[in-house]
């Protein structure tokens, strides 16, 4: 794309003055260092020969921009660390466990192994010991999603039938070269916060600690009623509490409204760790939290069909634990180029995580208590359509004095039920770029409730053209922002409008079987944004590319370069941008279940991938090459 440079903002400048110049003071001539002004990635063609497309690589290379016009290039690479088979100091990387600590076994005794690490967050703790290889200690939290399959032949679907699992690495990170490599590798323990109910993103918090996701959060309103298999599928993984009945070795401690929480990990100087479970910041099928400058302000993506955009407002700077929760509405302004509206925000209430506790654990609160139901229009009923895995169509009543109840234990529905938009489909990643007060929202695919609805007795805020490949959206932030009662939202960080601002393209079928244009993103999932280097990650996680790629997008010149290619049918995840670690540079990046392939792929190189690819085989790694910033 040929669009003119445009110099880095003044806040940016600043920082990488700081660290890209030498800070003499002379009263002579003598010339300062010069200084970084852009960056710009060189992208890769896509794979084209089987290796290729059963491999995780990069030919991709960055190039940096200086003051007085020289230029340095270097090639990136992608750096396993370790894979999902890896044993590590005795410990397995995708092994789950119970709430014993006990490794759990399927129904042949062998141990379930987790094919799907997803999000990491690469940290430094101030203190940590030495690591024994002469580097810098460092420390990394990656949390696995689900089980694939059990080890039957042939294998049984556990997608969500299994308790999931955090690990905690120690990492050296060589003190010349900057490389990374693992040392030792531990089980976090969740038993604190009930289990761990299918993790997907995550973020690492302004004040070092990891923010992880439960999405697809259980059902509470047919699990109290027994009715989930009729809803779902007695096969499915919300038909009951499997995974968790699976963890406590019981059918009676899973609590529906335990699980669509927030984790929270803080890792201490020798490598224990505590972990929170924050039920102030809402209950819905949660991609990720992403906190904003403030420390207080943060936006959530709601994963599935029919689902809510959630900001969350803390009492206090670097506190999750208490504040007020907010959801949007969508006032269309534009259908073009995956679409344009205005956002107002409904207040849904304020809450501290331990009163709502108690409402859980102590006073044993069920759906009924909150909503009365009906399946039919109904006087005093409102007609809600919220969903993750489907939209349903309800008529509730809220019972009297239930409003916080409602707001943090059933949010989506509670949501539709004020009047927000419940019409986003897989909304996922979240990420922020602080200089311009932009937020960044992953739009999986534009379908079902983002398209204008065919029957009119449904909400119909959002109304574009379908579009399978999906969409990057950008939201622009405010101050003095209003809530739809009039009342001033504690936030310096609101957002007011969104708009698409890198949009896939649908295709008729290709040879191989891409249904979306190779060229451009497809499925995006996982975003994260580097600040000095004014580029928007964007990982992808479908099955309209035969290999989901990993992108990085110049939010200033709309460059769109492909960076990685992940194996045939997995998902490019893991993301996380590390600007500077003791001088280093990283974009942390893993794949997860190779050779899960796409219902499109040419059956033909299905056949010839398939010897190529371990199924089992999920690596966690980042991509090297970085010249420090």
């Amino acid at each position: 794309m040929n669009v003119k440079r445009k110099p880095l903002t003044a806040a940016i400048l600043t920082a990488l003055v700081a660290t890209a110049c030498n800070n003499n003071d002379n009263d002579n001539d003598t010339p300062l260092t010069p200084t970084l002004t852009s960056v710009e990635f060189s992208g890769m063609p896509a794979p084209s020969t089987d290796q290729e497309r059963a491999s995780a690589y990069t030919t991709a290379s960055v190039t940096y921009v200086y003051s007085d016009e020289t230029k340095k290039t270097s090639a990136l690479s992608f750096k396993p660390l370790y894979s999902s088979l890896d044993v590590i100091t005795g410990v397995t990387g995708g092994q789950v466990y119970d709430v014993n600590g006990a490794v759990l076994l399927d129904d042949n005794g062998n141990p379930f192994i987790a094919n799907t690490p997803d999000a990491n967050s690469l940290l430094k703790v101030e203190g940590a010991p030495a690591t024994g290889k002469g580097g810098n200690p460092l420390y990394l939290v990656t949390h696995f999603e689900y089980v694939s399959t059990d080890s039957s032949v042939p294998p049984k679907d556990m997608y969500g039938k299994a308790p999931m699992a955090m690990k905690l690495s120690t990492i050296d990170q060589n003190q010349s070269s900057g490389e990374l490599s693992v040392t030792a590798l531990k089980n976090i323990n969740m038993a604190g916060i009930h289990g761990l109910w299918i993790p997907c993103a995550g973020s690492l918090s302004p004040w070092n600690t990891h923010l992880g996701s439960e999405e697809y959060e259980p059902d509470a309103r047919c699990l109290e009623t027994n009715t989930c298999a009729d809803l779902y599928g007695k096969d499915s993984y919300m038909a009951a509490l499997t995974s968790m009945n699976t963890y406590f070795g019981d059918a009676t401690t899973a609590k529906a409204y335990n699980y669509g929480v927030l984790p929270e990990v803080t890792v201490k100087a020798d490598g224990s760790t505590t972990v929170v479970a924050h039920r102030a910041t809402g209950r819905i099928s949660r991609e990720l939290m992403q906190v904003m400058p403030d420390n207080r302000t943060a936006y959530q993506g709601d994963d599935g069909t029919y689902t809510v955009m959630t900001m969350f407002v803390a009492d206090k700077a670097g506190d999750l634990s208490s504040g007020t929760l907010y959801a949007a509405k969508w006032s269309q302004t534009s259908d073009q180029n995956g679409g344009a509206a205005n956002l107002t925000w409904i207040k849904l209430g304020s809450a501290t995580d331990a009163e709502l506790d108690k409402m859980v654990n102590a006073d044993n609160i069920t759906f009924s208590d909150i909503f009365d139901v009906s399946d039919k229009e109904d006087a005093g009923f409102v007609k809600v359509v919220a969903g993750h895995e489907k939209a349903k169509t309800e008529w509730l009543r809220l019972k009297s004095g239930m409003e916080k109840a409602a707001a943090f234990l059933e949010t989506r529905r509670y949501a539709g039920y004020l009047g927000a938009t419940t019409e986003f489909e897989k909304m996922e990643g979240v990420t922020v770029n602080a200089a311009d007060r932009k937020v960044y929202v992953a739009m999986t695919r534009m379908s079902n409730g983002m398209e204008k609805a065919k029957d009119a007795g449904v909400p119909d805020d959002i109304r574009l053209p379908k579009n399978s490949a999906g969409a990057v959206y950008e939201l622009a932030t405010a101050k003095s922002v209003m809530d739809s009662a009039g009342n001033a939202i504690s936030s310096e960080y609101a957002a007011v409008s969104m708009k698409a601002l890198v949009v896939g393209e649908d295709i008729s079928k290709d040879a191989v079987g891409n249904t979306a244009n190779v060229d451009k993103i497809a499925n995006p999932d996982n975003l994260k944004f580097s600040e000095k280097m004014r580029t928007l990650f964007i990982s992808e996680d479908g099955s309209t590319h035969i290999n989901n790629f990993l992108w990085a997008f110049n939010v200033d010149t709309g460059k769109l370069s492909r960076i990685l290619s992940v194996p045939a049918g997995a998902e490019s995840t893991g993301l996380q941008a590390v600007e500077n670690l003791n001088g280093f540079t990283y974009i942390m990046s893993n794949y997860q279940h190779p050779g899960d392939f796409s219902s499109n792929i040419d059956p033909a190189l299905k056949d010839r991938l398939k010897p190529l690819l371990d199924p089992h085989k999920g690596e966690v790694g980042y991509i090297g090459g970085i010249p420090s910033l």
